[in-house]
């Protein structure tokens, strides 16, 4: 067979596909979602037999291209079906402007997940951040809690940001909290006695030499972490504390014994 032959076979078969898909029964829909031409998938959107549950099927396929999904994106039933929608963005190939309109129809935890996708994109991962953290405020109080042990470092630290002792234990137990989020946390206008206390007694917190220096700057810090944490810090730090115009007169009154403690500094 010539080569022009050949290619005319070629063109013959994938224009038997294309009307097959177009015509194709349900069970017949199943065999053709495997073809490798693309053309042929974008038919199949066609066949009035083309039900959701084959849709989900497909997106199944990852070697699906970018016009295939902007065709599916554009089906009535996309706009109907919620399944569909979170399909769609968990394709890898989904153009980002999809996604980014497809995000805010997702669940909380639907934004979790997709966080945590393997090989997500970054812009769709910070999407997905930024849609969180904008729900916060009208979060319950129970999901945040579950967000905080779950969630994504950006995620975690608005959380932690929040204040709330309810909110903090969870925070510090989640992996992804970086130190330097405590860190400024502690120095910020959010900490309370009772969130402090939670980060100086935490197990995998308390020891850190940095954040207690920041515990014991901060106003709001309970005595008890005075007389806990000054007797393990070097002289030159209690005298630093000694001069700080940060802490009260009650939490200056205990460097001051911890100093005479030491023979008054010397």
């Amino acid at each position: 067979m010539t080569v022009p032959d050949m290619q005319a076979q070629r063109e013959h078969d994938l224009a038997q596909r294309l009307y097959r898909a177009l015509t194709a029964s349900r069970e017949e829909i199943l065999r053709l979602q495997e073809d490798p031409s693309m053309e042929v998938v974008k038919a199949l959107l066609k066949n009035p037999c083309y039900d959701e549950s084959c849709l989900l099927l497909l997106l199944k396929r990852a070697d699906l291209t970018e016009d295939v999904l902007t065709a599916v994106y554009k089906m009535p039933m996309v706009g109907e079906s919620h399944r569909l929608k979170v399909a769609l963005v968990h394709h890898r190939a989904t153009p980002d402007h999809l996604v980014l309109a497809l995000i805010p129809h997702l669940y909380l935890f639907e934004l979790v997940t997709v966080c945590f996708l393997p090989g997500v994109a970054p812009d769709r991962k910070l999407s997905a951040e930024r849609a969180i953290i904008k729900r916060l405020p009208l979060t319950p109080l129970g999901s945040k809690i579950t967000l905080a042990r779950r969630a994504t470092t950006d995620v975690v630290e608005a959380l932690l940001h929040e204040g709330l002792p309810q909110l903090t234990d969870a925070c510090l137990n989640n992996p992804r909290l970086r130190q330097s989020a405590l860190f400024k946390f502690l120095n910020g206008p959010g900490a309370n006695p009772e969130t402090i206390s939670a980060v100086a007694r935490h197990p995998r917190w308390k020891s850190r030499q940095d954040l207690k220096l920041a515990i014991l700057k901060n106003p709001r810090t309970p005595l008890i972490w005075f007389t806990v944490f000054l007797p393990g810090l070097p002289l030159p730090e209690v005298k630093n504390h000694s001069a700080s115009n940060r802490i009260s007169a009650a939490q200056k009154s205990c460097v001051t014994e911890e100093l005479r403690r030491r023979g008054g500094g010397r």
